[in-house]
C-alpha cells in the first residue's frame, strides 16, 4: 500500500513537472486559421514610449506574428494572444486603422499609403518605411489576411476586427468612423450602371486646399500615359501626386466599377445632360482659364471662348448625352428648329417662351382700339446659338426682353396708319410687309426671321364698336354675295334653257344618229355590192376566158383524139370488113352462092327472134280457107316461100331459078336448125 502511494506521487509530481517544465518553455499550439500575436511583458531594454509596436526588443507588442504550428514563448516573458485570419468577402472593401507610426501632417485627413507593408500584413516594414497611425488611405479588397491586430484594426461590412487595448477613446472613434463609412456605402465599391444615366460627382476630403480664386478642382492625372495616373481617383497617392486638390473635382465618374476609398472622397450621382435632337447644348464654363476671344471684332456683347476655358465656349454641343459636371458649368438648351412665337392670350408653346406674350394693342387710324393677335416663327442658327446665349442670357429672356416689345412697337406703327376696314382687309399685304422689314431687325439679333403671322383684329367684351362696323361688313358683304348669287342664279337659268335645248337635241340625237348610220350602212353596202359585182363580172369573165381556152383546148384534144380514133376504127373496120368480107364469100361459097347466105341470114335472125319471144311457129288452130295443097299452105311456108322467090335477090338484077326440091330441101334444113317439128295442125274446115 505504501509502495503504490509513492508511485502515484511520483507519477503526479512528473506530470506536474512536465506542466511546469511546458510551461515555463512557453509551448503553444496556433491553429492554420489564427495568428499569435505577442506581447512581450519586459526587457532589459526597457519600455516603449509612445508606441504600441516594439521594432527594437524593448517591452511591448512585437511586430511578427505566430502563424500556425506549435511556437515556445515563455509566460515568463511573452503573452501570445491568438487571433482569427480576416476575410473580406468578395465585392466588398476593408478598412484599416493604424495604431502606430508617424503622426499625420496639419493638412493629410488620412495617413499615407505604404506599398512596401504587403496591404498592412508587414507591421515592421509598415513603420519602418513611414507609415503613419490613424485612418489610412490605401484600402482591403477581398481576400484572407493575417493582420496583427494589435498594430491595426481593420473595419468590414460586418465586423470590426481589433485588439482591445482598453482605450475607450479609440473605439468611438473606431465606431464613428465604422458609421460614416456605412452612412456613405463604402464597404461597397462604386457602381455606375449605363442605363442610369448618371454620372458621379467627386469631392476629395484630402489634400492640399484649392485657393480662393476657383470654385472647382482642376482635372489632374486622367492620362492613362500619365506617370501620375490616378486611375479615377483609386490611386490616391497618384493623385496627390500628379496635384490635385480636396475639394469638388472637374473630373466626374462615368460608367463602371470604381474601388475608392469613401474616407477619402465622397460621390454625388446627378444625370447625364441630354441635349434632344432640335437643340444645341451652349456651355457656360464656370472654371478654366482665360481663353482668347473667339467673337470677333464686330460683337460688342461679350466674349466667346475655346472649349476648356472659363466663359461662354464659341462651339455648341450637338445632341447627345454628355458626362457634364454641372458644378463646374451650365448647358444652355437653344433651339435650332423653327420656333413658334404666339401673341395670343391662353396659348402657350411647349417650349414656355411665349408664356407672357398676349396681343398687341393698338389704336387705328379711325380710333378703333383693337387687339391684334400674331404668330412669329423663326430660328436660330446652330453656329451662332453661342452668340445668342452671351448677348441674351437664355431664349426666354431675348423673348421677353427683346422680341416682345419690338413686334409690339411695330405693330403698333403699323395700326396707326390704317383704318380698321383697312387693317382688316389689306391683312395679306400687312403681313408680307412686316415680314420684309423685320428680318433686318432679326437678323441683327443674330435670328432668322421665317414667317409673320397675322390674326383677326378684336376688341375687348365691353367695346362693341369693332362689332358693329364686322357686323356692317358682313351685312355689305352679304349683299355683294346675293346680287353675285342671282347674277349667277341668271347666268345658270340661261345655261338651263340651253341644257334643256340640249337636252331636247340628245333625246333625237339618237335618231339622227341611227338615221346617219343606216345611210352610211347603205351607203357601204351599195360600195360593196358594186364591188362584189365588179369582182363576179371580172371572176366571171375570167372563168369564162378560162372555160373558153378549156374547151377550145378539149375540142382540139377531142378532135385529135376522134380523129386518131377514127383512123384507128377505120384501119380495123377496114381489116375486120376484109377478114369478114372474106369470111363472108367463104360462107356464100359454102351455102352455095349470096342467095343462100341471104336467106340463111334472115332465117336465123327469124329463129332467134321467134326463140327469144316463145312464138309458137304453128298455130294450134289452124284456119284454112279451102285452099288445094297446090293452090296455097300456110303463113310460115309463105314467108320461106317468099324468101325464096325469085323476088328476093342477092344483087341487081339477079334471081334464084330453083326448084321445088331445092325449096323444100332449105325448108327443112332451117326447120331442123330452130329444132322444131311441123305439128300436125287440126285443120278445121271453114
Amino acid at each position: 500500500m505504501g509502495i503504490l502511494s509513492s508511485t502515484i506521487g511520483i507519477v503526479v509530481l512528473s506530470i506536474l513537472g512536465v506542466i511546469i517544465l511546458l510551461w515555463i518553455l512557453g509551448v503553444r499550439i496556433i491553429p492554420n486559421d489564427k495568428v499569435g500575436i505577442v506581447e512581450k511583458w519586459w526587457s532589459t531594454a526597457g519600455s516603449l514610449d509612445q508606441q504600441i509596436i516594439s521594432l527594437d526588443g524593448k517591452a511591448g507588442y512585437l511586430p511578427e506574428l505566430l502563424r500556425g504550428g506549435i511556437h515556445f514563448r515563455t509566460p515568463l516573458m511573452y503573452k501570445v494572444h491568438v487571433e482569427p485570419l480576416i476575410t473580406v468577402p468578395q465585392g466588398q472593401i476593408a478598412y484599416v486603422f493604424a495604431r502606430d507610426g508617424q503622426v499625420l501632417e496639419p493638412t493629410q485627413t488620412l495617413a499615407k499609403v505604404v506599398h512596401e507593408s504587403n496591404n498592412f500584413q508587414d507591421v515592421r516594414a509598415f513603420l519602418t518605411n513611414g507609415g503613419q497611425k490613424g485612418p489610412q488611405r490605401g484600402i482591403i479588397r477581398e481576400g484572407t489576411y493575417a493582420f496583427n491586430l494589435a498594430a491595426f484594426v481593420i473595419i468590414t461590412e460586418n465586423k470590426t476586427y481589433s485588439l482591445k487595448l482598453g482605450d475607450k477613446l479609440e473605439q468611438q472613434n473606431i465606431a464613428n468612423m465604422s458609421r460614416i463609412i456605412a452612412e456613405r456605402n463604402g464597404f461597397r465599391p462604386i457602381i455606375i450602371e449605363g442605363t442610369s444615366d448618371l454620372v458621379g460627382i467627386v469631392t476629395v476630403h484630402d489634400g492640399p486646399s484649392l485657393g480662393s480664386d476657383s470654385i472647382i478642382c482642376p482635372t489632374v492625372g486622367d492620362k492613362a500615359d500619365e506617370p501620375n495616373y490616378h486611375n479615377n481617383f483609386q490611386d490616391i497617392d497618384a493623385f496627390l501626386r500628379a496635384g490635385g486638390f480636396r475639394g469638388r473635382q472637374y473630373q466626374v465618374l462615368a460608367d463602371g466599377t470604381y474601388f475608392a476609398n469613401r474616407l477619402f472622397m465622397t460621390v454625388e450621382f446627378i444625370p447625364k445632360v441630354v441635349i434632344p435632337i432640335g437643340f444645341v447644348g451652349v456651355v457656360v464654363s464656370y472654371t478654366g482659364s482665360k481663353g482668347e476671344d473667339n467673337s470677333g471684332l464686330d460683337y460688342k456683347h461679350g466674349e466667346l471662348v475655346a472649349k476648356g476655358c472659363r466663359g461662354v465656349w464659341s462651339e455648341p454641343l450637338m445632341p447627345g448625352k454628355y458626362a457634364f459636371n454641372t458644378y463646374a458649368g451650365n448647358i444652355m438648351k437653344v433651339p435650332t428648329t423653327n420656333v413658334i412665337l404666339k401673341w395670343i392670350s391662353n396659348q402657350t408653346g411647349n417650349h414656355k417662351y411665349d408664356e407672357n406674350l398676349k396681343e398687341v394693342s393698338l389704336i387705328t387710324k379711325d380710333a378703333f382700339e383693337p387687339s391684334l393677335p400674331l404668330s412669329v416663327v423663326f430660328h436660330i442658327d446652330y453656329r451662332k446659338a453661342p452668340l445668342v446665349i452671351q448677348r441674351f442670357g437664355d431664349i426666354k429672356m431675348l423673348v421677353d426682353q427683346t422680341l416682345d416689345p419690338m413686334i409690339s412697337a411695330y405693330f403698333k406703327n403699323i395700326g396707326q396708319t390704317k383704318t380698321l376696314i383697312e387693317l382688316i382687309q389689306q391683312r395679306n399685304e400687312i403681313q408680307g410687309q412686316s415680314s420684309k422689314e423685320m428680318q433686318g431687325k432679326f437678323e441683327h439679333y443674330n435670328l432668322e426671321l421665317e414667317e409673320v403671322l397675322i390674326g383677326t383684329p378684336g376688341g375687348s367684351k365691353s367695346d362693341n364698336n369693332i362689332e358693329t362696323i364686322l357686323t356692317q361688313l358682313r351685312s355689305r358683304q352679304i349683299a355683294r354675295e346675293q346680287l353675285e348669287t342671282y347674277e349667277t342664279q341668271q347666268k345658270a337659268a340661261e345655261k338651263e334653257k340651253e341644257l334643256r335645248e340640249a337636252e331636247a337635241v340628245a333625246k333625237q340625237q339618237t335618231t339622227l344618229t341611227e338615221s346617219d348610220i343606216n345611210i352610211k350602212i347603205q351607203e357601204n353596202q351599195g360600195k360593196a355590192e358594186l364591188m362584189k359585182a365588179k369582182q363576179d363580172a371580172e371572176k366571171i369573165q375570167n372563168l369564162s376566158e378560162a372555160e373558153a381556152y378549156k374547151v377550145k383546148k378539149q375540142s382540139e384534144a377531142e378532135a385529135f383524139k376522134i380523129k386518131v380514133t377514127a383512123e384507128a376504127e377505120a384501119d380495123r373496120e377496114a381489116r375486120v370488113g376484109i377478114s369478114k368480107a372474106i369470111a363472108a364469100k367463104e360462107q356464100v361459097n359454102a351455102y352455095g352462092g349470096p342467095q343462100y347466105k341471104v336467106v340463111s341470114d334472115v332465117m336465123t335472125s327469124f329463129t332467134n327472134a321467134i326463140k327469144e319471144g316463145k312464138v309458137d311457129i304453128v298455130p294450134k288452130t289452124l284456119v284454112n280457107s279451102g285452099a288445094t295443097e297446090n293452090g296455097g299452105g300456110n303463113a310460115f311456108e309463105s314467108l320461106i316461100m317468099l324468101l325464096l322467090s325469085e323476088k328476093l335477090t342477092v344483087s341487081a338484077g339477079e334471081s334464084m331459078g330453083e326448084d321445088d326440091m331445092d325449096i323444100k330441101r332449105i325448108r327443112d334444113e332451117i326447120l331442123s336448125q330452130l329444132s322444131v317439128k311441123e305439128p300436125e295442125a287440126k285443120e278445121e274446115v271453114i
